[in-house]
């Protein structure tokens, strides 16, 4: 899934608040990373193989920007019913094998994926130090590492981190779609 036309949250916004439970045991809020200047919110899965193509990507990222000021926070709101990989003991598991640099939650309720207006995993959404919404899609141009030709996500970094304007705001997110429980928009 490619979405070609923007949805969700528009440049500019305020980040939505969120309160959710994490695979290491704490329960996080957009407060948690006040001391943070940029923070990168990715709604992200156990089992989508598009997650697992930008995983080890997105663990480097984090650790290539952590030292300014960076943070990213994956967060997972997949219905665990219908795909029980993406419940929360496989999250704590993945987190652990992988190696997760950043926090991993749990948005069981769906409600931060909706206020978001996430549509797929991964999904990339970075605020500046006011929490307004400055970027939102993917973190590179190719799911195929070995193809990558524009690393998006560092770009625009490297751009917030020098008090720039990204160079873009807006490149169309790809991966599975979130799985949405039944009855959730009804």
């Amino acid at each position: 899934m490619e979405l070609v036309k923007y949805e969700g949250l528009p440049i500019g916004s305020a980040a939505p608040d969120f309160s959710l439970p994490a695979v290491d045991g704490k329960t996080y809020s957009l407060g948690s990373f006040k001391d943070k200047p940029i923070l990168v919110v990715a709604f992200w899965c156990n089992h989508c193989p598009y997650v697992q193509a930008w995983e080890d990507r997105t663990i480097a990222v984090q650790k290539d920007f952590a030292s300014k000021g960076v943070q990213f926070v994956a967060i997972n709101a997949n219905d665990q019913e219908s795909y029980p990989e993406d419940d929360f003991a496989h999250m704590v598991e993945r987190s652990k094998r992988k190696g997760y640099n950043f926090p991993y939650l749990h948005d069981e309720s769906q409600k931060s994926a909706e206020a978001y207006g996430a549509v797929c995993t991964p999904d990339f959404f970075v605020f500046d130090a006011g929490r307004k919404l400055r970027y939102r899609g993917k973190l590179d141009d190719s799911k195929d590492p070995k193809s990558v030709r524009k690393q998006v996500m560092r770009e625009v970094l490297d751009a917030l981190v020098a008090h720039k304007d990204p160079p873009t705001g807006f490149v169309p997110p790809m991966g599975c779609s979130i799985k949405w429980k039944a009855g959730h928009w009804s």
